[in-house]
Parts: C-alpha cells; structure tokens; sequence
C-alpha cells in the first residue's frame, strides 16, 4: 500500500501562521472537537465522511487531522482511493500546539 503524504503539527502551524489558506478536516467524533479544533478545520467526523464526499473538490489538497493520527490515516486511504490529494497530521491534536477554538 502506497504511503500517505504526511504534514507535521509544526509544518502545519507554521503555514497557518503564514496565513496559507489550508483545507484542513477535523475527523473526530463531536466530543472530542468540542475540547477544541484547528481554527480553520472544517468538522466532519470520520463515520459520516463517505456521504459528505459533495462537499469536497478534487481540485484541492485536504489534510486530516484527528487524536493521534491513526483514524486520519484511515479517511486519508479512503479519502485517495475516491480520487482525492490527501496529507496526514502526524501526530493529531495530541501534539498541535497551535492555537485552537
């Protein structure tokens, strides 16, 4: 199985800090993004992302963002599969030390 591009937390924060407009997508449950998500994460949790596929564009780059990584992996693997660009934020929100709302 091919390898996912990946994007560190800090690659990550350093590019919002540049003000690069990123499509970002937070794919934890409600619970855990209520403790707070990237500013510019869209929510769209895990489970429901195979019917949310109309609201994203092939044209763009998304990176999925989750706990630790493992769960974003997966929507990323799906993600690529359905013909999308796809990272990985390695790491998840278990190390983000950027700003959160």
């Amino acid at each position: 199985m091919e390898s996912i591009p990946q994007i560190t937390t800090e690659e990550l924060k350093q590019k919002l800090e540049n003000g690069e407009k990123l499509e970002i997508v937070d794919v934890r449950e409600d619970e855990e993004v209520a403790a707070g998500k990237i500013p510019q994460a869209k929510h769209i949790a895990m489970g429901t992302i195979p019917e949310n596929l109309d609201k994203f564009d092939k044209e763009k780059e998304y990176i999925f963002v989750c706990r630790s990584g493992g769960r974003s992996t997966n929507v990323c693997h799906f993600m690529r599969d359905q013909g999308f660009k796809v990272r990985n934020m390695t790491g998840g929100m278990l190390e983000w030390t950027g700003e959160t709302e």
